[in-house]
């Protein structure tokens, strides 16, 4: 990405383009907006903000959302932060369609936003998106779960646990990536709930904590108690419906898979609690979105996508100790090394 952008900004000059003038250290402010301080992923996000923003000399102030879902919050950051006239927002949407307007209030000030992890609908209402692809992530848990069962795939019973009824990109991805892998037509891929696969028992939401993902997978359970795959949208929610699935026994009858890769989450991979889960690296998105906006402030000059992609890809990797022949994947040992970076 920096060559790219070095390049571009070399062939800007030479066409005599003007960029905006300069801003010394002391003047770039710049905001972090997440959706909740206490889901890990967030928090090492955080971390990898508030550590290159050190390293840069940009004043950087975190906001959050009391839930995973509280837009309300969020918007109500993003009207500080424009207040503020800071030169960048880094945000992390809970509702990726209603914080758009907001989103546009603050390009139109003349600062750039940048969307972590979670794609904005549509995309390009962010000047630029560094995420996962998450739709791999999904895809990748989705065929290992399918190569797990082997024959037994054609018979299953899917328990969906997702993130909220807003159906944020980033869980309308991981969740129809992964009925891509297992073999399942997903019908809308931009749309959760309108499946027909007899397969799937059903979904429910967890709002991306452990508590959720507790009742989720009790009301899903009371669907049906033959459940024997569950996709969870986060680890949080993943740890929560191993213990729902605990409490009547059933932990050691039903495949978990996840996305995060954190190291919690690693840990219960290697654990049993999760058969596999793909991991990203929320510390890299924060640190490159602090760089992004420290040359927006120096250069004028926006982020550029990862060549092929309409957004910069982060990577993801799956982690699993039994791995599926035709899945790529590293092992838990490799995993607990790389989280969360």
């Amino acid at each position: 990405m920096k060559t790219s952008i070095l390049s571009a900004a070399i062939g800007a000059l030479a066409l005599g383009v003007a960029f905006a003038a300069p801003a010394s250290a002391a003047d770039i402010g710049a905001c972090l907006i997440t959706k909740t301080d206490t889901n890990p992923f967030f928090v090492k996000m955080k971390e990898g903000a508030t550590a290159k923003a050190a390293e840069l000399g940009v004043t950087l102030k975190s906001y959050a959302g009391k839930i995973d879902g509280d837009s309300e919050s969020q918007v109500a950051a993003m009207e500080t932060c424009i207040a503020d006239g800071v030169k960048g927002i880094l945000l992390a949407a809970s509702d990726t369609k209603g914080i758009v307007s907001s989103v546009k209030q603050a390009r139109d000030a003349g600062i750039v936003v940048i969307a972590l992890d979670t794609p904005l609908e549509p995309a390009d209402s962010a000047d630029a998106t560094f995420a996962t692809d998450n739709l791999l992530a999904g895809k990748l848990i989705g065929q290992w779960a399918a190569g797990s069962l082997g024959d037994a795939a054609k018979d299953a019973k899917i328990a969906f646990l997702d993130l909220n009824a807003s159906q944020p990109s980033v869980d309308v991805m991981r969740d129809q990536g992964f009925m891509i892998g297992f073999g399942i037509d997903p019908k809308d891929p931009n749309k959760i709930g309108d499946e027909d696969d007899p397969r799937i028992v059903g979904h429910d939401y967890t709002d991306g904590n452990e508590e959720g993902g507790r009742r989720a997978m009790e009301n899903l359970l009371q669907k049906d108690p033959t459940i024997n795959v569950v996709h969870t949208i986060n680890e949080p929610a993943a740890a929560g419906a191993y213990e729902a699935l605990k409490a009547v026994g059933k932990e050691g009858d039903v495949l978990i898979v996840s996305v995060d890769g954190g190291c919690p989450g690693v840990k219960n991979v290697v654990d049993g609690v999760i058969g596999a889960t793909s991991q990203q690296y929320p510390l890299l998105m924060a640190a490159l979105g602090v760089e992004a906006i420290k040359k927006f402030a120096d250069t004028g000059e926006k982020p550029a996508p990862t060549e092929g992609k309409s957004f910069f890809d982060t990577g993801v990797a799956l982690i699993t100790d039994k791995p599926v022949a035709g899945v790529e994947s590293i092992d838990t040992k490799e995993g607990l090394e790389k989280c969360w970076g």
